[in-house]
């Protein structure tokens, strides 16, 4: 039988582990089928008998561009590098690399460990956009002086959001700093990722040489 796990984190730890699911109750189409599909894939194993499952789990992903056909991740940071944002909302996300959500599959796909097994993978503690705004004009110096250095109060970003659909989605994340594990990817994997800054500079740099 598939463990469904818990909506929400443990109210005492506070944390995000791999016991938790994604409500897609109210979540966007994209986040909500992201939840829906790996519950069908879970189904599927279970009533199938097989074949073997592990699902990783990754949070925004970073990292250098191989092209200009980027993700809407990266194309965060060419906003914040192009000065096309005033400044930045109050809003945290967990941060991993790329190359460090491959590193996890293969291991996933070639430890026994692994099979019948969720593994969030996420480089460290969660990350502001001001403080991700902070690590590319400290990293890239000059080239990276448009970066907004001023983070936009919260009324502010409820009161655009009024009148710009974009910026809905993010409202009720304002403030919040979720807490996530990536203790079993390390611990069952051995998987060690690169640091939330290492990424966030080289997906700067490589941003730069697109340009």
């Amino acid at each position: 039988m598939v463990r469904r796990g818990r909506l929400q984190p443990d109210d005492q730890r506070g944390i995000y582990t791999e016991q938790d699911w994604t409500d897609p109750k109210g979540q966007p189409a994209y986040i909500a089928s992201k939840a829906i599909a790996e519950r069908a894939a879970w189904d599927f194993v279970a009533a199938n008998g097989g074949p073997d499952l592990a699902v990783i789990n990754p949070t925004g992903i970073f990292g250098p561009a191989l092209g200009p056909d980027y993700s809407g991740s990266l194309g965060l940071i060419k906003q914040l590098l192009d000065g096309a944002l005033p400044g930045t909302p109050n809003l945290a996300f967990g941060v991993v690399d790329v190359r460090d959500v491959v590193d996890a599959h293969l291991r996933a796909m070639t430890n026994p460990r692994a099979a019948g097994e969720r593994f969030i993978v996420v480089g460290g503690s969660p990350v502001t956009m001001h403080e991700i705004a902070m690590m590319l004009r400290s990293g890239l110096g000059p080239e990276a002086r448009k970066v907004p250095t001023r983070q936009l109060p919260s009324w502010l970003v409820r009161g655009l959001a009024r009148f710009r659909p974009q910026l809905r989605p993010m409202v009720p994340e304002l403030g919040k700093r979720k807490q996530i594990s990536n203790a079993k990817a390390r611990a069952v994997l051995g998987w060690t990722p690169r640091s939330v800054q290492e990424t966030i500079i080289e997906t700067g740099r490589s941003l730069l040489q697109l340009s």
